[in-house]
């Protein structure tokens, strides 16, 4: 009884610890899979803390270095608008007026002074918004920091800053300033004194002090000037530092952020997390059910798929299909190599898809609106554009038709791409051939309509010279010398024109000019004074800049007036708009190197550079592409012809007329003309 009993016995005790086995094997199974989503909550809730961080100090960052380039580009305006003062060589009363005029405008600003090459003062300025914190007799010249900065400015050939200091005031108050050394082309410097709290208030962002605390440093770190919201109790302390590099002075602006920690974003990633790794396990369950399943049916349609693919590789058109949320679910290898993306990237785009031009994604995304709202395209097509991934455009015909599954219903859209290109190119170079003919066409007529006027006009031209020639002789000794002026400045400008109709003529004909050495003032002074009616007109400042000691240029100088007179003309009209405030044409002459194939040749001559900048809108990259084509203009009342003719007389002489963006706006035309 008892042999058979141990037996039995030694089996249950075995099926028992197998069944404890199998149990523990699959509670430690559940106890890993807890401790290990309990471990990825904790890192998710640590790194959640850590992007937080890294979010509001790269916000304060950006921040701060926004608000160094908006303080650079104030401080450089107020150094423009400081500048302007001197236009036109002003007297001292007019300059104290302008200078009066603008501390009302800057609130940084405590001082404004003219000093001589010397440093001693001419007139001086003070703010109306602080009483009067300077003795004109310490402000003389030898006071060290504004000798400092026209020390500097003065090597630099341009502005320059000098160190902060510390101004007392009564009261035991004080400033800390510092003092901006601008010189000026007639000889001395124009002194700003800046008060670096105002400079703060006035410059920078408003929103950026908000909530926290901006300060200007020294490079060690100690604190100058301070504005905001100084630090609460409990909050995290995030500094951002950047560098305001002035001619002359070094600046650092620093940005404390006060901020509670953490918010409420970690806690909803929390439990974000948790919710999806509960919903994983249960989908990892029912997920191994279903995989015999899945299995068996991927077999029956593996040769289906295979089929399809092979047909839709075989074909040239483009295909796409889109789901109705406008994500791009299947692409054929045709359209992937029209456009140049890989499938990834194609799939990756979601709503907007790479392969949109930049300029007409707009459009494009209310195309695709009005299909995902149930639109019909039309069932003959329409034309559309794309960009290849390199940024080429190229012009596609598509075809679209609802796409609809088994069961009728619709899941997207299929769209068939076909690229034109090739057709679009035909058709270019015939419209091109066209216009080309026609443009060759008006030329001949121009050249012909030059031809007549040049001959009808000399006479009457002559007549008036002749007849102002006549009132001159009868005027002379009578004592009308205002009128007999006015007469000579008739016969001037008869024979002035009559130059011009026989340059016109002779470029025309395509004769030989007779060139001279003419000096570049020579040149200027005889367009200034017909610039000057249309610039007083319109509001322009006109400012002339000749480099010293500039030589001779070899030019026919009745051609190159009116280069520089069309190219003045122009820039005036391109700043005649009522918002723009600041109007100033600006004409230089300086030294400029050899340009083009001479550059390269052993006899390489010197040339020298005439430019003519404005601060107008600029010039778009459309227009850019055709400023030089004959009969394109974007003015309504404009021939088109010339720009084209500047460049056409520039290029006789040797030179080349180039253009390019103004700083800060604008745009600055340039030619160069050879030295004598």
């Amino acid at each position: 009884m008892s042999s058979l009993a141990l037996p039995a016995a030694a089996r249950t005790l075995g099926l028992a610890f197998s069944g404890l086995r199998s149990l523990w094997q699959r509670w430690f199974l559940w106890a890993l899979l807890a401790v290990l989503v309990f471990a990825l909550l904790v890192t998710v809730v640590w790194l959640a803390g850590r992007h937080e961080v890294s979010q509001v100090q790269a916000t304060l960052d950006r921040d701060t270095a926004d608000a160094v380039a908006d303080l650079r580009s104030g401080l450089q305006r107020n150094a423009q608008n400081l500048r302007a003062t001197q236009a036109g060589a002003p007297s001292r009363e007019h300059w104290l007026d302008q200078a009066a005029a603008l501390l009302r405008e800057h609130r940084e600003w405590l001082r404004i002074e003219w000093r001589d090459a010397a440093l001693a003062p001419v007139g001086a300025a003070d703010t109306p918004y602080r009483r009067s914190m300077f003795d004109p007799p310490s402000r003389g010249a030898d006071q060290s920091d504004i000798a400092l900065a026209c020390t500097a400015a003065r090597k630099l050939g341009s502005l320059a800053y000098s160190p902060s200091h510390y101004v007392s005031l009564a009261q035991g108050n004080g400033l800390e300033v510092m003092e901006l050394c601008l010189p000026i082309d007639a000889g001395g410097y124009l002194v700003a004194t800046y008060s670096l709290r105002d400079l703060l208030v006035e410059l920078v962002a408003p929103t950026l002090s908000r909530g926290q605390e901006v300060a200007f440093t020294e490079a060690d770190g100690t604190r100058l000037v301070a504005i905001g919201v100084p630090r609460r109790v409990g909050t995290r302390v995030f500094t951002s530092q950047q560098l305001v590099d002035l001619p002359g002075a070094t600046l650092m602006l620093r940005v404390d952020g006060w901020r509670a920690a953490p918010d409420l974003f970690p806690n909803l990633l929390t439990a974000l997390v948790t919710a999806i790794s509960i919903a994983l396990v249960s989908v990892l369950v029912l997920l191994a059910r279903d995989t015999r399943m899945r299995l068996r049916a991927e077999g029956h349609l593996a040769d289906a798929l295979a089929f399809r693919k092979a047909m839709e590789d075989s074909v040239i058109t483009g295909l796409r299909a889109r789901d109705l949320m406008g994500r791009i679910t299947y692409v054929n290898p045709a359209f992937c190599e029209m456009v140049g993306f890989s499938v990834d990237e194609l799939m990756r785009s979601g709503g907007e898809a790479p392969y949109w031009p930049t300029e007409l994604a707009h459009e494009y995304q209310q195309r695709q609106a009005m299909r995902l709202a149930g639109g019909v395209p039309p069932r003959e097509g329409f034309e559309s554009v794309f960009m290849r991934k390199d940024g080429s455009r190229f012009p596609v015909l598509i075809f679209e038709a609802p796409l609809r599954n088994a069961q009728r219903a619709q899941t997207g859209w299929m769209s068939a791409f076909i690229d034109i290109s090739e057709q679009r190119r035909i058709e270019e170079l015939s419209r091109a051939s066209q216009e080309r003919l026609q443009a060759s066409a008006r030329l001949a007529t121009v050249g012909e309509m030059a031809s007549l006027l040049s001959h009808e006009l000399t006479q009457p031209l002559a007549a008036i010279a002749s007849y102002a020639s006549g009132s001159l002789n009868l005027l002379e000794g009578s004592g009308h010398d205002e009128v007999a002026m006015a007469v000579r400045r008739i016969a001037e400008q008869a024979d002035r024109a009559g130059q011009v109709i026989r340059s016109v003529h002779d470029f025309v004909r395509r004769r030989d000019r007779t060139r001279e050495a003419v000096a570049p003032q020579v040149l200027l002074d005889a367009v200034l004074p017909l610039v000057g009616l249309q610039a007083r007109k319109l509001g322009v400042a006109i400012e002339v800049v000749l480099d010293d000691g500039l030589p001779r240029v070899v030019c026919d100088r009745t051609l190159v007036e009116q280069v520089l007179l069309n190219l003045a003309r122009n820039a005036m009209q391109a700043m005649d708009m009522p918002e723009l405030v600041d109007r100033v044409l600006r004409l230089r002459v300086a030294r400029a190197r050899a340009i083009g194939t001479a550059a390269a040749a052993p006899d390489a001559r010197r040339w020298l550079e005439f430019s003519v900048a404005d601060l107008g809108s600029g010039i778009s990259d459309e227009v850019a592409a055709r400023l030089f084509t004959p009969f394109f203009t974007t003015r309504s009342d404009g021939m088109g012809l010339g720009l084209s003719l500047c460049r056409t007389v520039v290029e006789q002489h040797g030179g080349a007329l180039m253009f390019e963006p103004n700083r800060p706006r604008g745009t600055v035309f340039r030619f160069t003309l050879p030295i004598a």
